[in-house]
């Protein structure tokens, strides 16, 4: 089976709906996971996205804050969440299509603005989540399995406009990335997006401050598409649509897109 799977923090589904159904229009992904949500999942604009052959929903929802959800054109099936870190957030979602492939959908805390615990509670809150995430997958090791989602952190040098410039800048300080590294090694996981594009300066954000994102270019790659090994070279065609952070009122996240044949 051959299907297409994108990933797009958006930032406000109700405030963005337009923007979702554009995308599942010109795009077509047979599977789409939006993070930071930010509604209740009996408050998600569902008949929009329904009408253009989204029928099937797994959802976790809050108002106001955070939030994931899996649609899909293809039949899909709810295999649960995990409270990481006990926040009480929703942050995690796993689906599993008809082939047995299960796809986890990740919004990982930001952090806030000082990468020190001892004085930045959501620092720390990050850190244990990511933490947590390494536990669950050394004691229960994925397999024909996909990750992706929002996971607010830069690992690479070439997934930030200046690496130098940003070690301590929370998303690409060491700390974060060693943990980040941590919860890939345990579970396995192969960056599906590195493995097709594996050089190069590459973003999914970019910040609202500046005032010309395009022409500034200072991005981040925080949004990510990860498989078990055993299902990695099913990966292909991975994609970032940056003309999307371009759209009128836009999320200050792009999709990040990849195929595989399964």
């Amino acid at each position: 089976m051959a299907f297409t799977l994108a990933t797009w923090n958006i930032n406000s589904v109700r405030l963005r709906a337009g923007l979702v159904e554009r995308l599942m229009r010109d795009e077509m992904p047979d599977v789409l996971c939006l993070q930071e949500c930010k509604s209740p999942v009996d408050k998600l604009p569902l008949d929009g996205f329904a009408a253009l052959g989204y029928t099937h929903v797994v959802a976790r929802g809050q108002k106001g804050y955070n939030g994931v959800a899996i649609l899909s054109k293809l039949p899909i099936r709810d295999v649960g969440d995990k409270d990481f870190a006990a926040l009480g957030h929703a942050r995690h979602v796993a689906a599993q299509l008809d082939n047995g492939v299960t796809v986890h959908n990740f919004y990982v805390p930001a952090g806030g603005d000082k990468p020190d615990r001892a004085v930045n509670v959501k620092f720390g809150q990050k850190l244990d989540y990511l933490s947590e995430m390494r536990d669950w997958f050394r004691a229960e090791r994925p397999e024909k399995a996909i990750l992706v989602g929002d996971l607010n952190i830069a690992p690479r040098e070439d997934d930030v406009w200046d690496h130098k410039k940003l070690l301590k800048i929370v998303s690409h300080t060491p700390i974060e990335v060693d943990h980040l590294g941590a919860a890939q090694e345990a579970g396995g996981w192969v960056d599906i997006t590195r493995q097709d594009i594996p050089s190069g300066n590459l973003y999914s954000w970019w910040s609202y401050r500046s005032p010309d994102w395009d022409l500034a270019d200072k991005g981040r790659r925080l949004d990510h598409v990860w498989a078990t090994p055993d299902i990695a070279a099913a990966g292909h065609s991975s994609r970032i649509l940056r003309p999307v952070r371009g759209w009128e009122q836009p999320s200050d996240h792009a999709p990040v897109l990849a195929s595989f044949d399964l």
